[in-house]
């Protein structure tokens, strides 16, 4: 029975994909930000027309306190209610702790993932990662752009350092895998981050194109280790984007087939979805704009393309992809892989408008204790 209705819904997903407009088929890859409290009238009516796969949310779209949180679920079931039938809308926060949190008092604050792995305890991890996941289901949010899986190995590295588990590789593996298991049981979609390995560089990839210079047998033991480990059991990971000139010597790993394609789909087994990051980053500057960079992370194999502040980004984006998809059959068989693979893990997480009404009873049963927890063990 359960065969049957496996076989029904991957026919549904095929003729939703298959019937999708070029506009659709091009949105369906595109996941954005907006300013502001509330989303633009431009963003609702693409997300009603089937031509975005969902939004990222940041600090400037809430505003503070429990009013806030309540606000943001009030947004949240709006634009999922906006998605067309059998399009669930994917709606994603970075939310990891310490310096990369999105939410404000009274949701969990929590540190740095490096003080928290340090206590040693693999189930705490996976218990602050299931409340996370829970605060996040109760604001209808479907997917947390954690963990990170680089590896700490430079002391000097501006935008990693204690955002990692770990400088040990397998502690890495070890602590993220906990930790996804915890969204999980919440209820909420995991990505593991950055592919294939952010944590030896010198130059912030959302200002400079880094590079990470070792050759492939420290890449293999190092950088690429937790993501071997965890390939097989991820919901999706994010490219990075850094050069690894013994991987590719040409393309940085967002727009590189031999990372994005064929290291991971072949060498690590990996068969979620591959989330670009932010093509906004000045690491991208070089690559002839947004929609060049849009075309190139998708023939490489991102299968979302996230596009975090600037409509006129998003809708270039958008454009070249469209036209692409018109031009080329190649492309647009491409895209609907791209567009397939999406549509599954949105399907396994869906927004859930109303399922969560008083986030204050959340705080006081759930969140609260944890946060005392966490004070006690001298990790708060």
């Amino acid at each position: 029975m359960a065969d049957a209705l496996d076989v029904d819904i991957n026919r549904d997903i095929d003729r939703r994909i298959e019937g999708l407009s070029a506009k659709q088929l091009a949105g369906q890859l595109l996941v954005v930000g907006y300013a502001g409290l509330e989303p633009p009238p431009e963003l609702d009516a693409a997300i009603a027309a089937g031509e975005r796969a969902g939004v990222i949310l940041f600090r400037r779209n809430l505003s503070p306190g429990i009013a806030g949180l309540e606000a943001l679920q009030g947004t949240t079931a709006r634009l999922a209610r906006r998605s067309p039938p059998g399009l669930p809308l994917l709606i994603a926060i970075d939310e990891e702790g310490g310096r990369v949190a999105r939410l404000g008092a009274p949701a969990l604050a929590l540190p740095p993932m490096r003080r928290l792995a340090a206590v040693g305890d693999l189930d705490l991890v996976e218990r602050v990662a299931c409340a996370i996941g829970r605060e996040l289901r109760c604001l209808g949010v479907t997917m947390n752009f954690a963990p990170v899986v680089d590896v700490d190995t430079n002391p000097d590295n501006p935008i990693i350092g204690d955002r990692a588990f770990s400088h040990d590789p397998a502690l890495v593996a070890e602590y993220a895998g906990a930790y996804m298991r915890g969204l999980r049981a919440a209820g909420v979609a995991s990505c593991l981050k950055h592919y294939p390995g952010h944590g030896d560089t010198l130059l912030d990839s959302h200002l400079a194109l880094p590079t990470v210079a070792h050759g492939r047998a420290r890449l293999e033991s190092v950088e690429l280790e937790p993501f071997r480990r965890l390939a097989g059991r991820a919901d999706s990971m994010m490219t990075a984007h850094v050069l690894y000139p013994a991987l590719d010597p040409d393309h940085p790993a967002t727009v590189s087939t031999i990372i994005a394609t064929e290291l991971l789909r072949g060498s690590l087994g990996f068969g979620g979805v591959l989330f670009s990051d932010d093509l906004e980053m000045r690491a991208m500057d070089n690559l002839g704009g947004f929609g060049a960079s849009a075309l190139a992370a998708v023939r490489a194999g991102c299968d979302l393309l996230l596009v975090c502040s600037r409509a006129d980004a998003q809708a270039e984006v958008h454009a070249a992809l469209v036209d692409a998809i018109a031009a080329d059959a190649g492309f647009r068989a491409r895209c609907r892989q791209a567009a397939r693979r999406a549509l599954v893990l949105r399907r396994a997480f869906p927004p859930c408008p109303g399922s969560c009404d008083d986030f204050s009873a959340l705080d006081r049963d759930l969140l609260g204790p944890l946060a005392a927890e966490l004070a006690r063990r001298d990790v708060a």
